[in-house]
């Protein structure tokens, strides 16, 4: 579900951004590209998981401490009917708590500098990237370039200083709201794989039904397999409109260009 956690986490950001004060294209495309990469961090318990093979050696021993803290904290913290289970995969890093967290702990970075705070942003943008493609890549290059020259004057962008002075002020914007971004990715993946079958435990240590670690899911009809062809076949296509039209203007564009066909046809009948 790779693809189906970024794309999700991309509408989620675009959808959520105007709600941290960001409004423009240039404001937006980064927050949202942020929140689709760490929409894909949970799955870092699973050795599996485009997250755990990005970075080759380095994220699969991230990945492998991962699972082992997820089987210990399991152990200690299961209920007197959650099921007999490793504890590994679906657990630990599938928590609305470790969703705040870690954003609090990306948030706390803009304490730190600037550059860890550009650090944790690129970071989710290449694991957007692996699982989206390079257009994201491109988009966010983008929006950096167009809140530059306009923030300085495209004649004064290089040489000197009003350009790094505006990347300094984007570094600081990013600070106001990676931490927002990394919860919200995480909590969004949580959300996509209560759709499925397996379900899963978000409102851990809430204990529901003697389970600490209840496993939160569609009713049963409404459920689907990991990679079943109802996500490929109608999840990700609705994902990839909406991430169309949740863009600034996007439906604006998409309502001229319609306008526009229609008057087109109109003038060959």
């Amino acid at each position: 579900m790779g693809r189906s956690h970024a794309l999700s986490g991309w509408c989620a950001g675009l959808a959520v951004a105007p709600l941290v004060g960001l409004t423009t294209v240039a404001e937006v495309v980064p927050f949202a590209a942020a929140t689709a990469g760490y929409a894909l961090v949970p799955d870092l318990d699973h050795p599996g998981a485009s997250a755990s093979r990005l970075l080759g050696p380095l994220t699969r021993l991230v990945s492998a401490a991962v699972r082992a803290f997820s089987g210990v904290l399991y152990a200690v913290t299961k209920g007197p009917r959650d099921e007999d289970s490793t504890g590994k995969h679906r657990h630990a890093t599938h928590t609305l708590v470790a969703a705040v967290l870690l954003g609090m702990l990306a948030a706390s970075l803009g304490d730190r500098g600037k550059w860890a705070v550009l650090a944790v942003a690129v970071a989710g943008l290449v694991l957007a990237a692996d699982a989206l493609g390079d257009w994201i890549v491109l988009a966010v290059l983008g929006a950096a370039g167009w809140s530059i020259v306009s923030t300085t004057g495209a004649g004064t962008v290089l040489p000197g200083t009003a350009a790094a002075d505006a990347l300094q002020s984007g570094l600081t914007q990013i600070g106001g709201w990676i931490g927002a971004a990394v919860a919200l990715g995480m909590f969004v993946h949580c959300l996509g794989d209560s759709l499925t079958r397996s379900g899963c435990p978000w409102l851990w240590p809430l204990p529901i039904r003697g389970e600490t670690w209840y496993e939160l899911r569609l009713p049963k009809p409404l459920r689907f397999r990991t990679g079943h062809w109802f996500e490929h076949a109608v999840i990700v296509p609705v994902l990839t409109v909406a991430a169309v039209l949740l863009l600034p203007g996007g439906l604006q564009v998409v309502e001229r260009l319609f306008d526009a066909t229609s008057v087109w046809l109109a003038g060959r009948s």
